[in-house]
C-alpha cells in the first residue's frame, strides 16, 4: 500500500514516498482554503479528486440518539495522506471500480454512495456517464484504522460526480445522500481543514486554526468501529457531566492536546478499543493520541 512502511508491529506513513505534488509538510498552508472545489482536477484524461484521511484530536460521546452515539469532536484533515479517485474514459457495461479489489463492489463505499445518488436524483444520465467512465482508486489510506478512508472516498466520489455530471445539488442534499453511507461523510463533503463535529456526525462547523502537521503510526490491527462503539456503550458509558470538556470546541487543537495530554481523556473510544483489542496496549506509544475508533495513533509535529 503506497506510502506505508513497517514490520509486524505496523508502520509510519512515509510522506516522502507520496507524489511530489502534495508538497513538503513544512510548506506553509493557508488557514482555510476554499472547500468547494479544492483538489478537483480536470484533464483530457478525465477527472480526479483527492480523498484525504482525518484524525481526531478529541472525541467525546455526549449521549445516544435512537441507539446511535452522539458526539462532540474535532476533526483534522491530514494533508499529506489521501486516496485519489479518478473518472477515466472507458466503455463499461456496469459501474466499474478499479484499485480496491479486496473489497467486494457491493460493500465498497463508492458503490454505495453511487447507488444513493441514483436513488436520490432519479437521474439516469448519471448511470450513462458511468457507462462511459470507470472509477480508478489509488488507495493509500488503510481500511478500518480510524482514518475514515472509506467515508472520505465516498464523499470525494460524490463531490466529483457533482462536478463531472453537472448536478444541481446543495451541500445539504449532498450530506443527506452521504448519510446513507456513514456518519463521517458529512465532514468530507464540507472539506474543511479543521472542524467541530457533533450530533451523530451531521453537524459540521468549520474551525479556524493554524494548519497542523501530523505524524501517523498504524499498527497492523484493524479495528471494527461498530464493535468499539458497542463495547463503549456496554462497559464504559455513564451519564457523566458534560462540563468536564465544556469549551473544548472553542480551543485550538494544539491547546487542547497540551492541556489534557492523556489520550484516554481526549478520546472516549480509546478505552473501549483497548477492551475490544487488548493487543493495542502492546503497540501504544507514550504521548501519541488515538484517532477515532482506531487503530491509528498520531502526534502533532508543530
Amino acid at each position: 500500500m503506497g506510502g506505508f512502511e513497517g514490520g509486524d508491529e505496523g508502520g509510519y506513513w512515509d510522506v516522502d514516498t507520496l507524489p511530489s505534488s502534495i508538497g513538503n509538510q513544512n510548506t506553509p498552508k493557508p488557514k482555510n482554503p476554499n472547500s468547494e472545489n479544492s483538489y478537483i482536477e480536470k484533464t483530457d484524461l478525465g477527472y480526479s479528486i483527492k480523498a484525504h484521511a482525518r484524525v481526531t484530536p478529541f472525541l467525546k460521546i455526549t449521549g445516544y440518539k435512537e441507539g446511535t452515539p452522539t458526539l462532540l469532536s474535532r476533526y483534522l484533515r491530514v494533508e499529506d495522506l489521501y486516496d485519489t479517485i479518478s473518472f477515466v474514459p472507458c466503455s463499461c457495461e456496469t459501474f466499474t471500480i478499479q484499485g480496491c479489489e479486496e473489497i467486494p463492489k457491493e460493500a465498497n463505499s463508492i458503490y454505495k454512495i453511487y447507488q444513493s445518488l441514483i436513488d436520490f436524483t432519479d437521474d439516469w444520465d448519471i448511470e450513462a456517464f458511468f457507462h462511459e467512465h470507470k472509477i480508478v482508486v489509488t488507495k493509500r489510506i488503510p481500511y478500518s484504522v480510524g482514518l475514515a478512508g472509506s467515508a472520505s472516498d465516498a464523499a470525494a466520489f460524490l463531490r466529483l460526480a457533482k462536478e463531472a455530471c453537472n448536478l444541481v445539488l446543495t451541500t445539504k442534499e449532498l450530506i443527506e445522500i452521504g448519510s446513507t453511507v456513514g456518519r463521517d461523510v458529512a465532514f468530507f463533503i464540507y472539506n474543511y481543514p479543521s472542524a467541530n463535529v457533533s450530533g451523530c456526525g451531521e453537524v459540521v462547523q468549520s474551525f479556524e486554526e493554524e494548519a497542523l502537521n501530523v505524524e501517523l503510526y498504524t499498527p497492523k490491527i484493524q479495528s471494527d468501529e461498530t464493535l468499539v462503539c458497542q463495547t463503549y456503550e456496554k462497559d464504559l458509558y455513564t451519564n457523566s457531566s458534560l462540563t468536564s470538556f465544556e469549551g473544548w470546541d472553542k480551543l485550538d487543537s494544539k491547546n487542547i492536546i497540551e492541556r489534557t495530554a492523556d489520550p484516554i481523556i481526549l478520546n472516549d473510544l480509546y478505552a473501549a478499543a483497548l477492551l475490544a483489542y487488548p493487543d493495542l496496549i502492546k503497540v501504544a506509544k507514550n504521548g501519541w493520541l488515538f484517532s477515532a475508533s482506531g487503530s491509528t495513533f498520531f502526534i502533532l509535529l508543530n
